[in-house]
Formats: C-alpha cells, sequence, structure tokens
C-alpha cells in the first residue's frame, strides 16, 4: 500500500518503541492495581450519582424510565463489555498512548485513526464537563443542607434554570482536575487509587444502609412507560458504562501494558456493574421515581427517608469520587492529542513534555476547554454528544480486532477474546443501536466536528504524517536515525 494513500497504516511492531515519532517520552510508573483504579475511577461516579437519578426520573425531551433504570444500565453493560473485550485484546498487542486512536491506526489504517482520534479529543473533553456539571449539583445540594445557595446566574446556565449564567461551581472544579493532573502521572496514579477505595467504601456504605429503609411500594410500576425508554435511557447511560476505554490510554505509562491491561480492563468493568446494579435497586427503593432529584439522586432519596446528615455526607464523598471520573477522561484526552502530535497528525508542539513525563501543554488547553463547556451547557447536551462520540469508537474497535485477527494472525497476543467474531459483532451491533436512540443535534453536532476534523485532516495531517515519506518529521526522523 502506497504510503501516500489514507489507508497507510501504522506498524504493530512499531508502535511500543520508546519515543517512536521522535516526540516526548511518558515515564512508566503505573500498575495492575492503578490501572484498575483508574478504570473504575473513570467508569463509576456520574453514572450512579447523576444519570442514574436523571434517567430514573425523566426530563422535558425524555419520558421516566422508573425503576427500570436498572434494565437501562444492563443493556449498555452488555455492548461495553463485548466491546471491553475488544479493547483488552489490542491492550494486550498495542500497549501504546492513544487507545481507540491507535487500535483503528494500526488495523484500518490513517484516515479510520484520524477520526476515532479526532472524535475522541471532543468526547473525552465534554465527559470532564459533564462530571464537572453533576459534581456541581452535589455541590448545591450540600450548601441547601446548610440554608446556603449560591446565586442562579453562577450556579446554572440559561438552559438550566430561569436567571442562569454560567455554571461557576463546574468551571472551577474543571481547573481544580487540571492542576491535579498536571502534577505528574505517579502523583495522580496515588490519588487515583486512593480516592477509588474511598468511592467503593462510599457506595457499599450506601447500598448497605438503604436496604434497611427500601420501600418495595416505589417498584411499582417498575416500567411506567413501558421498554422503550429503557433503551434511550441506556443510549445516555452508556457515558457510565466505559471509563476503561481512557484507561487504555494509559496504557505506554504502564510498567507492563501487555500482561496488565487486558486484566484492568476486565477487572474494572466486572467491579463496576455489580456496584451499579445494586446502586440503581436502592435508588429506585428509597424514593419515588417521580420525585428523585435528576441532579443529586441519592442526596434527595436519603432526605426522602429522614436521613439529611447521611444526604450531606453523600453530598460531600460524592464530589471527591466523581472527581477521579474527571480525572481518568482528562488524563485520556490528553493521551490520545499527545500521541496523535507525535504520530505528525497534529503540530508536534502539543507532544512536548515536561521533566516529569507529563505533556503539561495539552493538559492545560483541554482542562480549559472542560471548564468553557461545563459552565455554558446544561447536562444531558454534553452527555449525549459524549456518548455519540465513544459509541462510534467502540464500533471502530470492535471493527478493528476482527480485521486484524485476520490480516495479523500472527501478532503476539497476551490476551485473545472469545468467539470471535460474535463477541465483537455484539459491540458494533449494540453500539450502533444506542447509537440510533441519540438525538438528532447530537447527531448534527457530532457531524460538524467530524466535517472541520477531515478539513485539518487533508490540510495538515496527511502530508505531516510520519507515515508519509514526504514528510519533514519523517525526514527528519530519518536523518536522527542515520
Amino acid at each position: 500500500m502506497a504510503q501516500t494513500s489514507i489507508w497507510r497504516r501504522m506498524p504493530v511492531d512499531q508502535v511500543d518503541e520508546p519515543g517512536h515519532g521522535g516526540g516526548g517520552v511518558l515515564a512508566k510508573s503505573l500498575g495492575l492495581w492503578q490501572l484498575t483504579a483508574i478504570g473504575v475511577g473513570g467508569i463509576i461516579g456520574v453514572g450512579i450519582f447523576s444519570l442514574a437519578g436523571l434517567v430514573a426520573h425523566g426530563d422535558a425531551d425524555n419520558p421516566a424510565v422508573g425503576p427500570g433504570v436498572l434494565f437501562s444500565f444492563l443493556v449498555a453493560g452488555v455492548a461495553s463489555a463485548a466491546a471491553a473485550l475488544s479493547y483488552a485484546e489490542f491492550a494486550g498487542m498495542v500497549p501504546r498512548a492513544g487507545s481507540a486512536y491507535t487500535y483503528g491506526y494500526v488495523a484500518l489504517g490513517e484516515v479510520i485513526g484520524w477520526f476515532i482520534g479526532w472524535d475522541l479529543l471532543l468526547e473525552y473533553i465534554a465527559i470532564v464537563a459533564v462530571v464537572a456539571i453533576g459534581i456541581s449539583g452535589y455541590l448545591g445540594a450540600f450548601l441547601d443542607g446548610f440554608g446556603l445557595s449560591i446565586p442562579v446566574a453562577l450556579s446554572a446556565t440559561a438552559d438550566e434554570a430561569e436567571g442562569g449564567v454560567v455554571n461557576l461551581p463546574a468551571v472551577l472544579i474543571c481547573l481544580l482536575v487540571t492542576f491535579i493532573l498536571s502534577r505528574g502521572t505517579r502523583t495522580f496514579g496515588r490519588f487515583e487509587l486512593i480516592a477509588v477505595a474511598i468511592k467503593i467504601l462510599l457506595i457499599l456504605f450506601i447500598i448497605g444502609l438503604g436496604l434497611f429503609y427500601i420501600d418495595t411500594g416505589n417498584y411499582s410500576p417498575f416500567l411506567p412507560n413501558g421498554f422503550g425508554p429503557v433503551l434511550t435511557g441506556a443510549a445516555t447511560v452508556f457515558f457510565a458504562v466505559f471509563g476503561y476505554d481512557a484507561m487504555s490510554t494509559a496504557a505506554e505509562e504502564a510498567h507492563d501494558g501487555r500482561r496488565h491491561m487486558p486484566k484492568a480492563i476486565i477487572l474494572s468493568l466486572v467491579i463496576a456493574m455489580v456496584l451499579y446494579v445494586a446502586a440503581t435497586l436502592v435508588l429506585t427503593g428509597l424514593q419515588s421515581y417521580e420525585e428523585i432529584d435528576p441532579t443529586a439522586g441519592f442526596a434527595s432519596a436519603f432526605s426522602n427517608v429522614g436521613l439529611p446528615v447521611i444526604a450531606s455526607i453523600i453530598s460531600v464523598f460524592a464530589v471527591l469520587s466523581i472527581l477521579t471520573v474527571m480525572l481518568t477522561f482528562l488524563l485520556g484526552v490528553t493521551r490520545v492529542w499527545f500521541s496523535m502530535s507525535r504520530d505528525g497528525l497534529l503540530p508536534r508542539w502539543f507532544s512536548g513534555v515536561d521533566r516529569h513525563g507529563t505533556p503539561q501543554r495539552v493538559t492545560w488547553i483541554a482542562g480549559i476547554g472542560s471548564a468553557l463547556l461545563a459552565g455554558v451547557f446544561p447536562i444531558r447536551t454534553v452527555a449525549d454528544l459524549t456518548n455519540i462520540g465513544i459509541l462510534s469508537a467502540f464500533v471502530v474497535v470492535c471493527v478493528a480486532v476482527i480485521v486484524f485477527r485476520r490480516t495479523r494472525p500472527d501478532a503476539a497476543r497476551t490476551f485473545r477474546l472469545p468467539w470471535m467474531p460474535v463477541v465483537p459483532a455484539i459491540g458494533v451491533l449494540f453500539s450502533l443501536f444506542l447509537i440510533s436512540r441519540l438525538h438528532w443535534e447530537t447527531w448534527l453536532r457530532f457531524g460538524v466536528w467530524l466535517l472541520l476534523g477531515l478539513v485539518i485532516y487533508f490540510a495538515y495531517g496527511r502530508r505531516h504524517s510520519l507515515l508519509n515519506p514526504d514528510s519533514p518529521h519523517h525526514r527528519r526522523l530519518g536523518e536522527r536515525s542515520s
């Protein structure tokens, strides 16, 4: 295949070479349990503390799912599990920053890798914004418990409340998380491990205590509007079951990425799904779905059963636990951006790292971008935009693992997903189905972003790609190697 073709593929035997591409080198500082903590940290958070209540309660555009929100999580979990196994096989072969971007580049060609990378830049930044909005809701619930409140103009957007202007708490939270990540991967990994342990203990506490206050009458009707809203709800809560995707972008920073990445991906998803199922049953048992607060579900549910102190405690620890989601996805966007830059598809300036092996430039650019989104857009708009992008990435990875098993059966694999090609095919079908349940406005925004990416690729990325022998980056790399 000509090296000037948009379908040229990155050689799999080169992708894990230190400094491949001549850019910066990321520091290796993550073990199995730190990787698993990053995955769990990315999966568990806003899904339990915000989106579960939002989908169960419903909103102006989406009918209530009610206690059947449990099924929304299960449907999303099946699609996610099929994709997770595909990610695990690639992660064992390609332990390199970039995740779905790199997998698509290796198996399907440069233009596919570009589209997925470009897609993930927006989606990961949007995820950070969504979670910041969720934290802002719990912060408001916590202050309300003390009779305090933030002015509407500084705590909500115009679409969320009359008189709303900007969600200032969400903006400040984005900047705080950016600062933590900018301190280096080792510091981030330690913080994530401790915070995830606290998060799991909090959720187990919520489940254990909530069991004593469940009113089974709240489970009737279990599906107040039939099964249709369950599927739409699954498309929304899908946001909550794919943190392992962002975790896989840290493969290059793992001590033994080929062995540890597949294990961490599977472990993190299993732990998360068990906790999600139990938590949604408790949430909808504590309070009627019609009365659940869409932004701070568990806080309102425990207040409803006469435990306002517990509600305040949950609000405080929910903020800490949801921070780990932001950290995971901010890590994800910076590593995808770094990898695309190092490969020449974006300006090389973005691939610079500091003395600790941290890409500071893209970290702060992405952090400020997420702060702007969080400040001016409502949570559902940003969540749906996020989901269409990640679901698209899942389709590409599931197709890529099938293609690569056929084109490179000899490639070293530390994990082989079972029942090929049935499992990845299920991932493709579920992902496409969930995409079809999203609103047309989401499709429009996504299409505009991809069109902009196409212009940038042909104007810059194709000509500067390291795989293009006529690119200035390729020539400089050849001069250094000679």
